[in-house]
């Protein structure tokens, strides 16, 4: 039966049953762990560095993994850490490679770029297919001072994750969705003025009646609010 364990036990917090000398020892291991990984993610190249595509994810995932254990562990050989990063890296090389010459592999491994706003509209039926929240989307409009969906002329979710905008032009913004928290906490189905309103789900915009619950002719869902001009 294992001795229960003693808190704040500064001995086996620090050193546990090594020696004080071990630390040197970590340390080297550190450093050479260190070496690895730097010369690993310099060979892999200058591959998105701003966002990690899938590629860079499973590489940092393995490198991290393999890295790990040999600074902390003493009975993980370093020379077992070597092997493992020469297998990822070869594995990343070899995949790299074939995704850039096979453009159907490229596109089921990394995915295509999605159509996810067109002229004020989010388009539902592609944005449903994506792991994309709603509320992500309008973050990132807002982070690029959209106010409402009329501004945009195209949004375009790249395979790195990245939402590519492109902007109506000054004399080309209509009526939109507005994307604010406080606008889009207006939302209804009950209409109180005769006005443009713009639907919660799609931004489709509609004149709506007072007293009229009416389903959108995009998408046929029945919240709105009321649309935002310029």
């Amino acid at each position: 039966m294992k001795d229960p364990v003693s808190p704040f036990d500064w001995q086996r917090i620090w050193l546990h049953e090594y020696p004080l000398t071990y630390l040197g020892e970590v340390a080297f291991r550190t450093l050479f762990m260190f070496v690895i990984i730097l010369t690993a993610l310099t060979v892999s190249g200058k591959r998105e560095v701003r966002q990690l595509s899938i590629y860079e994810l499973v590489l940092l995932i393995g490198l991290g993994s393999a890295a790990g254990d040999p600074m902390f562990y003493h009975d993980v050989p370093l020379g077992a850490a070597v092997v493992v990063f020469i297998v990822i890296m070869s594995c990343y090389k070899f995949i790299t490679r074939l995704s850039d010459r096979n453009e159907t592999i490229r596109h089921k491994l990394e995915g295509e770029p999605v159509y996810v706003i067109e002229n004020g509209r989010i388009l539902t039926d592609n944005f449903d297919d994506e792991d994309l929240g709603k509320e992500e989307l309008f973050v990132d409009l807002r982070q690029a001072g959209i106010e409402q969906l009329g501004e945009v002329r195209v949004a375009i979710l790249e395979p790195n994750g990245q939402l590519s905008l492109f902007k109506q032009p000054d004399d080309q913004i209509r009526p939109g969705l507005p994307i604010l928290p406080k606008d889009l906490a207006k939302a209804t189905k009950t209409i109180d003025v005769a006005m443009l309103y713009a639907c919660i789900r799609c931004g489709n915009t509609q004149t709506l009646q007072p007293a009229q619950t009416c389903d959108c002719t995009n998408c046929q869902d029945q919240l709105w609010v009321k649309a935002r001009g310029k």
